[in-house]
């Protein structure tokens, strides 16, 4: 039920609407009394009236909207939080390279990017589309960098972090904007050097990403815009013209360096090579003379020259001899043409060259061999930027849900098929692979099936807020409470069912959630603290914190892989972490003596990490650097 506005019309924002009629290039969001609504940027609408040169501001080539100061800082502001495993949700915690994060992914990605610095091939984003109907995450730019930084959980009254960001709101570009900027400027940092990033997005934001990405990866890293055709039928709601399809948009970390992968060819494609050679394996006879543009003489005369051909063995050379006959490039209509390679590389490659007579014309010509397999591996086609397989058809991905957990529980899923294409484009065997808005989890699960059928062992890292499911939806009636407990159900699930058949594969995951910090306010606000206060902070962690809790927290300022094996062993009666084949030995219990130190010390660990309180006795804690500096002086010690 509506309510009475009980005040009189707003004939300002009456007179915003005819002009935007008029003029839409005029109407634009700006900050009013510290909220953000649409307004008129008079500049232009008087240059639109006039008909000479409007004097104003100088114009340049740029792209803003309000606060995006605000979300540049945002990018860079740090956090008080820490990364909770959690053992009982996940599959093969020891032992599974792959993670499953569950937390604003704004917080997930200023946790890891130390760790991930330059380490992720491959990043996939479904970000919400900004439909008027869909959900943004909601950057609180009202609070000061204090406020933020003592609340950064960012919270309202209501307990509410997505909110819905209607075409009626007056902020309805800038929230989109706000949200998407620091997040995607923070996974910049993640990619390997030779890495790519790609977003799906539809008509309603894609100039937008275009240019921040743009802005954030330089313009001159762009390397797609593929049309992807994921709704044949057309969408029918739409007003005038039903639409087929949305975007995906690549750039890349350094065009340079960046190496995208091809596609595998089809079977009509690799029967072309219907040629074997006993050491190099198939090929297939293409001509040596140019075809197409650039094939004449003279555009290239010095590619313009005689290859000689023995009659009766079929032999090559480019020198004369006599009794053999002269092969010119010449073209069906008899102009000279000229061949592909150069004099020098035909020398060098002769062995790859072929002589063959047509018959028809009674003369030779040359042939390449074009083998299958190249150094690099099976020779592959280039990717289109036009994507029409049924099999991405987001239709596809809802039946895929719908089988493997038993009901239509997510709307329109991106297709296995599609992030497939993806990840064979993006990455390659042994990569790891960040999806951080990740809701079912189709990435992992075309990450899984990939390693299946090819024998890769690509890693993933699944980001993704535990946004509530709807009370009356039947992913809630069903028990998923959250996108989260959906997305960890179908790598399960998925998981079990491609292991079946491929016998060995890393289907597990290591869930970790994102909490506030393991250590008591005092540790980084001691100022704030009064001195009666003290006495309840002889320990610097939070009670309810476990030594597990405490190591990742450790990994994460340290740079360790959370993904890292890790190995609980025993040292004279003490729980000491091994991590990543002893590059971290931890130990957070408490009354350590000198021979657990000692221990520790003579297994040479790159970090030793102990709790500032564990220590047994001050004779322990004074002579710990001296057992270190006898026995592993290389070896970095930290406490907490």
């Amino acid at each position: 039920m509506d309510k009475l506005k009980m005040h009189s019309i707003n004939k300002v924002d009456e007179n915003i609407e005819k002009i935007a009629a008029l003029f839409p290039n005029a109407v634009t969001e700006v900050i009013k009394d510290g909220r953000v609504e649409h307004a008129i940027d008079f500049d232009v609408l008087r240059q639109e009236l006039s008909d000479f040169v409007v004097e104003g501001p100088e114009e340049r080539y740029q792209f803003t909207w309000p606060d995006k100061k605000k979300s540049i800082l945002l990018a860079s502001a740090p956090i008080a939080k820490t990364l909770r495993p959690c053992r009982e949700e996940s599959v093969d915690f020891d032992s599974t390279e792959n993670l499953y994060i569950e937390g604003d992914n704004l917080d997930v990605l200023k946790l890891l990017q130390e760790t991930y610095l330059g380490n992720v091939k491959m990043i996939y984003i479904d970000p919400p589309y900004n439909t008027g109907k869909d959900f943004v995450y909601e950057d609180n730019f009202s609070q000061n960098l204090d406020e933020y930084l003592s609340n950064s959980a960012q919270f309202d009254e209501d307990g509410n972090r997505l909110v819905q960001n209607t075409e009626s709101n007056g902020r309805f570009h800038t929230d989109w904007l706000n949200m998407i900027y620091p997040r995607l400027k923070l996974a910049k940092d993640f990619l390997t050097n030779d890495g790519a990033i790609f977003i799906s997005i539809d008509d309603n934001e894609v100039e937008n990403i275009r240019k921040i990405c743009d802005e954030i990866f330089g313009a001159g890293n762009f390397i797609a815009e593929v049309i992807v055709e994921n709704n044949p039928r057309g969408r029918q709601s739409d007003s005038f013209v039903a639409t087929v399809h949305e975007y995906l948009i690549c750039y890349a970390k350094n065009v340079m360096d960046c190496v995208i992968y091809g596609m595998p060819l089809s079977i009509e494609q690799r029967a072309e090579f219907n040629f074997l050679d006993p050491l190099k394996g198939p090929y297939r006879l293409l001509g040596l003379r140019q075809r197409g543009s650039a094939s004449l003489r003279e555009d290239r005369p010095d590619m313009y020259f005689p290859i000689y051909v023995n009659p009766s063995s079929e032999e090559l050379s480019l020198d004369a001899k006599e009794g053999w006959n002269c092969v010119l490039p010449k073209k069906s209509d008899d102009r000279d043409g000229r061949w592909m390679w150069g004099k020098e590389k035909c020398k060098n490659e002769i062995d790859r060259l072929v002589a063959k007579k047509i018959e028809r014309r009674g003369e030779y010509d040359i042939f390449v061999k074009d083998y299958l397999q190249r150094k690099d591996g099976e020779r592959t086609r280039k990717y289109k930027t036009v994507w029409d397989d049924k099999n991405i058809n987001n239709q596809i991905g809802t039946q895929e849900v719908k089988k493997i957990l038993g009901g239509d529980f997510m709307s329109f899923p991106k297709s296995r098929f599609f992030l497939q294409s993806i990840c064979t484009m993006g990455c390659a065997a042994d990569d790891i692979i960040m999806d951080f808005f990740s809701g079912s989890s189709t990435t992992a699960h075309a990450v899984m099936q990939l390693n299946a059928e090819d024998g890769g062992h690509r890693k993933f890292i699944m980001v993704q807020l535990p946004e509530e499911t709807d009370e009356k939806s039947e992913a809630f009636k069903a028990g998923y409470k959250n996108i989260c407990e959906i997305g960890k159900e179908r790598i399960r699930r998925a998981g079990q069912i491609i292991l079946e058949v491929a016998g060995k594969l890393d289907s597990g995951f290591r869930v970790l959630k994102v909490d506030s910090t393991n250590m008591q306010d005092v540790y980084y606000n001691p100022a704030e603290c009064k001195q009666a206060q003290l006495t309840m902070f002889t320990d610097n962690i939070k009670p309810d914190r476990t030594p597990e809790d405490l190591l990742f927290q450790v990994m994460l300022d340290l740079g360790v892989l959370p993904s890292s094996r890790i190995e609980e062993i025993s040292i004279g009666g003490k729980k000491v972490f091994n991590v990543a084949d002893g590059y971290l030995l931890a130990c957070f219990d408490s009354d350590v003596n000198g021979e657990v130190v000692t221990e520790i010390a003579k297994c040479k660990p790159y970090y030793a990490v102990f709790r500032d309180s564990s220590m047994a006795n001050d004779s322990v804690a004074s002579n710990f650097e001296q057992v270190f500096e006898t026995y592993s002086p290389t070896t970095v010690r930290k406490v907490l």
